[in-house]
């Protein structure tokens, strides 16, 4: 049995992914087993997917404690504690990091002591479509290829995954070819195969329940929002460009986050720290005053203070 990992923000594609390699498996001849894992927080926010395939039943379930493979969708992950993307690495495990840095960069920047992969999808993407979209059938691509497995599968994965979200034809075409070039691009890192062994058996915990004046959430506790930075799960941040913009306050009406506030000349005020990057904003502006630009490594890049 061999288990996949995969690391996202929401709204990256990391869940559908990991359906596409599941698909790609089983089509295969393959035992296939796809979960994801994510919060109440939406687009932005830290998300995991887990993946097995095997040649036998399998009977794990859960987390993937010790994978074979970790496919980390944004690189900005890797210094985020909370997401815990490079828990139960080990040497032997193989890992992909989508970035602009190369191979053995990423190896030294991220101190990863695995065998490391390193792609563009993000740039290959834009390059395709022309906007920020999901990088589903790129990271599934990835994955099937250091996995082994035929393109043939692969093609067939992401048309009939993409078809069930209801994608338009001529948006899986350009997948499709996003997805074969991706493939085609990945060197290929065989990814060893585990016996399943399932996890020593760890004694069960007894939680410890506070009285409900302190275990209990209360609407007149202080305010903590602002005290909880976002800033980092944002991979596209709204600039704005003043000689368009008319003053409409559309933007700071949209924002679901309350992150824009208004100048006295009317224009708006975005606050990086928290703003997650969801680019509706940007979607509904309607003289086009905010336009997206990708985060960069060492340009203005959000870092947790």
């Amino acid at each position: 049995m061999r288990s996949i990992r995969f690391h996202g923000r929401g709204g990256q594609g990391a869940k559908t992914a990991s359906r596409i390699v599941g698909t790609a498996a089983f089509l295969e001849g393959l035992t296939a087993q796809d979960s994801p894992l994510y919060g109440a927080e939406r687009r932005g926010a830290p998300v995991s997917a887990s993946t097995r395939i095997g040649r036998e039943p399998i009977r794990e379930r859960g987390l993937i404690l010790q994978p074979d493979l970790i496919i980390i969708a944004d690189e900005s992950l890797i210094d985020d504690s909370s997401a815990r993307v490079l828990d139960g690495l080990s040497e032997r495990t193989a890992v992909f990091v989508n970035t602009a840095l190369g191979s053995e960069q990423a190896r030294d920047r991220f101190r990863i002591p695995g065998r490391v992969t390193a792609l563009d999808l993000t740039d290959m993407t834009l390059r395709q479509f022309g906007k920020p979209v999901a990088l589903s059938a790129p990271l599934g691509a990835v994955a099937c290829r250091l996995l082994g497995l035929k393109a043939e599968s692969l093609r067939a994965a992401v048309a009939g995954e993409l078809a069930d979200l209801g994608l338009p034809e001529a948006v899986i075409e350009r997948n499709l070819a996003l997805a074969a070039s991706c493939y085609e691009s990945v060197p290929l890192v065989p990814v060893e195969e585990t016996a399943g062994a399932m996890p020593a058996p760890v004694p069960l915990w007894t939680p410890v329940y506070e009285p409900p004046t302190v275990g209990s959430a209360r609407i007149s506790a202080s305010a903590n929002s602002p005290l909880h930075e976002t800033g980092g799960w944002r991979t596209f941040r709204p600039v704005l460009v003043p000689d368009k913009c008319n003053g409409c306050w559309l933007c700071f009406v949209y924002c679901p986050d309350g992150v824009i506030s208004m100048t006295k000349d009317d224009l708006p005020l975005i606050d990086y720290d928290h703003c997650k990057g969801c680019q509706i904003c940007v979607q509904e502006c309607p003289t086009k005053a905010l336009v997206a630009e990708r985060e960069q490594e060492g340009a203005g890049t959000w870092r947790a203070k």
